[in-house]
């Protein structure tokens, strides 16, 4: 989906909804706004509710300070436009009230971009905004001088967050990650003392395992190839919605009979993926003008060590990843359906997955289905995508119940005689 070929209009509303939707905003709270070519302000209107707006809602600013539309603009338009005219290769600017990073803000205190090494790739930096009246002129040279120092992303004291982008389509992704490493770190904090990456980890995570690859066509579809194509999707779209995803982040791939592999591609909008956007994989070669995720090699390397495993899933969700960004152990045995779909969980130290692709595969079996890659991903892998799936959806649904049972008291776990007891009955390999 390319930005320049929507509609300013249409696109606020597609991302306001995006949002609202997340609850990441109120019906009153935030304002999206986008610069076009002829220096019209587009921006959300005052007073509207935000869950139902249309795109004949939005309101045009032109460059004289006309205003086009049914509505008054957004009381926060001066900050926008202070916005755009300290940085004229800003095109999009976006305000919203996330409970995470409205955590941070009345704290007056900035969330950490180095719990994982793709948050600082999409938001390098953040600055603080002093607080200001909502509306006012003083606020909106608070963030303005913010902006023209350089940075993107602003955190606002007693407010929110404003995130600048050359289109809307990117400040929602770093609006996104933003507000995913603010849950991360508030839910991690819980646990005990939250590990960041340094500077030398970063250089590690640049370091990556290449294939190489001849670009070739592809036969015609298979059924089964078409068949895992729309099921992918189907579970996609749904890890995105319940948080497993984020924009652009998260891999999910599927083996089929012949031994190729359907895999996510890199850096597109987990939200609007279609089934032709997947990239099939067929030993070096990948679909021609295709880029794969950087996990072709981990996930190959699974496939061939394992040839039992069909589905291989990396994700980000924040409640298992709190585990990830500590020293905390991750014991499943809450409940007997943890315990029977994720067995014992083992961690990969930081960088290992860079250094080595086959270190996945040395861990990731049928005896350890599940595993956490610290301060980069989980994994999980089953014989089939939806068993996998499931995993994925136990994994955080467990790790939520242990972050919210540690505030109330000691975990009593299913003891080693039980768990022995539920290999014995589902028929678990050792």
């Amino acid at each position: 989906m390319i930005a320049s070929y929507i509609h300013p209009a249409d696109q606020i509303v597609m991302f306001m909804q995006r949002i609202y939707d997340k609850g990441l905003t109120t019906t009153s709270g935030g304002n999206l706004s986008i610069r076009d070519a002829q220096g019209n302000i587009w921006i959300t209107p005052a007073g509207i509710d935000k869950g139902t707006l249309t795109r004949r809602d939005i309101i045009c600013v032109t460059p004289t300070g006309d205003v086009i539309g049914p509505h008054r603009p957004s009381s926060e338009l001066p900050f926008h436009a202070g916005v755009y005219r300290r940085r004229p290769d800003l095109r999009a600017v976006l305000h919203a009230h996330p409970p995470a990073l409205v955590s941070f803000s009345i704290l007056r205190r900035l969330p950490s971009l180095d719990l994982m090494p793709t948050v600082r790739k999409l938001c390098p930096e953040m600055k603080m905004a002093a607080y200001a009246v909502p509306g006012s002129e003083a606020l909106g040279e608070n963030i303005s001088t913010c902006f023209a120092e350089g940075c993107d992303c602003v955190l606002l004291e007693n407010h929110g967050v404003c995130v600048g982008a050359p289109d809307l389509f990117t400040a929602f992704q770093r609006f996104e990650t933003l507000n995913h490493t603010a849950q991360l770190e508030l839910l991690a904090s819980r646990l005990g003392n939250v590990k960041t990456l340094a500077p030398e980890d970063y250089r590690r995570s640049n370091t990556q395992t290449h294939l190489t690859m001849e670009e070739f066509q592809p036969a015609d579809r298979t059924a089964e190839e078409l068949a895992a194509r729309r099921d992918m999707i189907t579970l996609i779209r749904r890890s995105y919605r319940q948080g497993l995803f984020a924009a652009t982040h998260g891999t999910y791939s599927v083996r089929l009979a012949d031994g190729s592999f359907l895999i996510t591609p890199f850096g597109r909008d987990r939200a609007y993926l279609e089934p032709e956007d997947l990239v099939l994989v067929r030993g070096a070669q990948r679909e021609a003008g295709k880029i794969p995720s950087r996990a072709v090699a981990l996930h190959g390397a699974v496939y061939e060590a394992h040839p039992e495993t069909r589905a291989v899933l990396q994700a980000h969700p924040v409640h298992a990843m709190a585990f990830a960004v500590t020293d905390a152990v991750f014991d499943p045995r809450t409940i007997p359906e943890s315990y029977i779909l994720l067995r014992e969980i083992r961690r990969i130290p930081y960088g290992q997955l860079y250094e080595n692709p086959r270190v996945l595969a040395e861990v990731l079996a049928p005896a350890c289905p599940a595993i956490l890659a610290e301060n980069d991903c989980v994994a999980v892998t089953g014989d089939s995508l939806l068993q996998a799936f499931d995993r994925l959806e136990v994994l955080e649904s467990t790790a939520e119940s242990i972050l919210d049972a540690v505030t109330l008291g000691n975990i009593v776990h299913i003891s080693p005689a039980e768990a022995a007891n539920l290999k014995v009955a589902f028929h678990l390999e050792d």
